[in-house]
């Protein structure tokens, strides 16, 4: 990264309005939350634009998918399933190429709109009093801004729909919720672990079905079409329905495994099918324990819980829980999303002023720091909101003026 210095002033002013916002009670506007998080996001879009350090898999996944568009082939194939999801985001990276944008700014595009968007929905997500505060501490949010503006990936797009099922599930709108559903999962695969959180959110199991048929028909829809904007074929198809999904077993980035394998990427399948059912077994518990909670804590929970065990994990992930513990904050969110920053921030900022050889030497250190963040994590999880019916669901925030009247 040319620029560390001023990327890294740019976060911290985030930070910084985001912490104000809390103390001093501040209530922005739409438009001021707006205006804020779109000045973050461009000024370090631009600056990442430009950089001469652009990230592996943005140039080496996402862009050859962008260009396969363009030439009328398969994204997944002709990228010998560097990009191994579905074909709905490389058809905007195509549309951003095709009127001339360079890549650097095509490529991260899409996700800074889509991230833009969060904004107002995870504002909506928190509703009432928290409302116009959630949505600035989400427009602020170094996490955002990290994997939005200078990584480019993708969890933006997949998060900005899959709030939206949430918020149409909330509304008891099962068609909506369902295809919404299908276009995150479009865009990523992970969020199907949060379908059966969708889904009980509906009020009958006439709707759940409803919701349940809409999300599988989106994803089969962008595949089975695929033929009609790109020269495929149905064999190759279903050579690309064996990618999609897919992961391969590369541990040691995060956690237990880079603990195991000092820091290094390793494949060891052993790791990461062990850790594949620890992983299922924790996620089934806590939806168990989170059973009666409000449906956002309880996504946070399965979320935070999955950053805890996870096997295999990139820094990207880190964004999934960031718009649920915004608009349902607990007592240690903040810290455990500013912990999970710096980790992320080391990775993004301070990794990439070595050259290959360096920053695998800084690399190995860096992935075992990860368990310094996994406590906060845990931290964060909602343990006194188990049960929305015992406990009211968030405290009334309180001006200054009003403590001090209560107090005297």
């Amino acid at each position: 990264m040319d620029h560390p210095l001023f990327t890294t002033f740019v976060l911290l002013t985030g930070v910084a309005l985001a912490v104000l916002a809390h103390k001093r009670h501040w209530r922005p506007s739409l438009w001021t939350s707006l205006s804020v998080g779109i000045g973050l996001r461009v000024i370090l879009l631009l600056t990442a634009a430009a950089d001469s350090w652009q990230p592996v898999d943005f140039i080496e996944g996402f862009k050859p998918a962008g260009q396969a568009i363009l030439a009328g082939q398969d994204p997944v194939l002709s990228t010998n399933g560097s990009w191994h999801f579905l074909p709905m985001i490389p058809y905007f990276y195509a549309l951003a190429l095709s009127i001339g944008l360079p890549w650097e700014i095509a490529g991260r595009l899409c996700t800074v709109l889509a991230d833009t968007v969060l904004i107002v929905l995870v504002g909506r997500l928190a509703g009432g009093e928290r409302t116009a505060q959630a949505r600035f501490q989400y427009a602020c949010s170094p996490i955002a801004l990290m994997i939005a503006s200078i990584h480019g990936q993708v969890e933006p797009i997949a998060l900005v729909f899959l709030v939206g099922a949430y918020l149409a599930a909330r509304s008891h709108r099962a068609v909506a919720a369902g295809v919404l559903f299908g276009l995150a999962l479009s865009a990523k695969s992970w969020p199907i672990i949060l379908l059966p959180v969708v889904l009980i959110m509906l009020p009958t199991w006439r709707q759940r079905l409803y919701g349940l048929v809409a999300a599988g028909a989106v994803p089969f829809l962008f595949l089975v079409t695929l033929p009609l904007f790109v020269q495929t074929s149905w064999q190759n198809m279903l050579d690309v329905a064996k990618y999609l999904g897919g992961v391969r077993p590369i541990v040691g980035e995060w956690g237990w495994t880079a603990l195991l394998t000092g820091g290094n990427w390793a494949l060891v399948p052993a790791y990461s099918k062990v850790g594949q059912i620890l992983l299922y077994v924790t996620i089934g518990i806590v939806a168990w324990v989170w059973r009666r909670a409000d449906r956002v804590d309880l996504t946070s929970a399965m979320l935070l819980a999955f950053m805890v065990v996870t096997p295999r994990l990139g820094a990207q992930y880190l964004l999934w829980f960031v718009p649920f513990l915004v608009a349902r904050p607990t007592r240690w969110s903040a810290a455990a999303m500013n912990v999970a920053a710096v980790w992320a921030g080391l990775g993004y900022i301070y990794l990439t002023q070595f050259d290959e050889t360096q920053w695998w030497e800084n690399h190995t250190w860096w992935a075992m720091s990860s368990v310094l963040v996994i406590p906060w994590l845990v931290l964060a999880m909602p343990w006194h909101r188990r049960d929305r019916q015992q406990l009211p669901a968030l405290p009334p925030q309180r001006s200054p003026r009003e403590l001090s009247v209560a107090s005297g």
